[in-house]
């Protein structure tokens, strides 16, 4: 079986990191891996935000997605303490941004778990840096002109093993 098929096999969302650092090698081949997924047209308009975990904004969006949800002490962060966060965002008038940054980010989810690392898609931090403090946010990370927030990834050596999500195939897919 190939390696493409065990990675998804195996991957699963990783809640657990340990301080090991990613080296430069491991960081470049995930980036490349983001860079290298389709998108619509071969618009390549997905830019990549790479964050090391203790960076300041993360604690500032962290801070946000609580206030807006009304958490005052989670146990952990939105990005569970890893040790790199990489936001995705894209062309906010391109209607195919979200899907194209969908595929990048799991491209870049295989190639950590084929790297032997965990992996975690962060969705959650959509209302506070799309919310009021939108253009801070957009800024502070970088991104281009008229680009915002599609999602997230971590990155960083596993602390612990889950086991991949069950799933019904008779209940979730028909064939007609």
């Amino acid at each position: 079986m190939s390696n493409v098929i065990e990675a998804i096999k195996k991957r699963s969302s990783t809640r657990g990191y340990t301080a090991e650092p990613l080296t430069d090698a491991e960081l470049q081949t995930l980036i490349h891996a983001g860079l290298q997924a389709p998108t619509a047209a071969n618009k390549q308009e997905i830019h990549f935000t790479v964050l090391k975990g203790d960076n300041p904004i993360l604690a500032e969006l962290e801070e946000e997605k609580n206030r807006l949800r009304d958490i005052t002490a989670p146990e952990h962060n939105f990005y569970y303490e890893a040790p790199v966060v990489v936001i995705l965002s894209a062309d906010s008038s391109y209607r195919w941004s979200p899907l194209d940054a969908g595929i990048a980010v799991e491209n870049m989810a295989l190639a950590a778990e084929d790297l032997g690392l965990g992996n975690l898609i962060i969705g959650c931090i959509f209302d506070a840096i799309r919310g009021e403090k939108k253009e801070y946010f957009s800024k502070a990370l970088k991104f281009p002109e008229n680009y915002e927030y599609e999602i997230a990834i971590a990155f960083g050596h596993k602390a612990m093993n889950k086991e991949p999500h069950t799933y019904d195939a008779d209940a979730q897919v028909t064939c007609l």
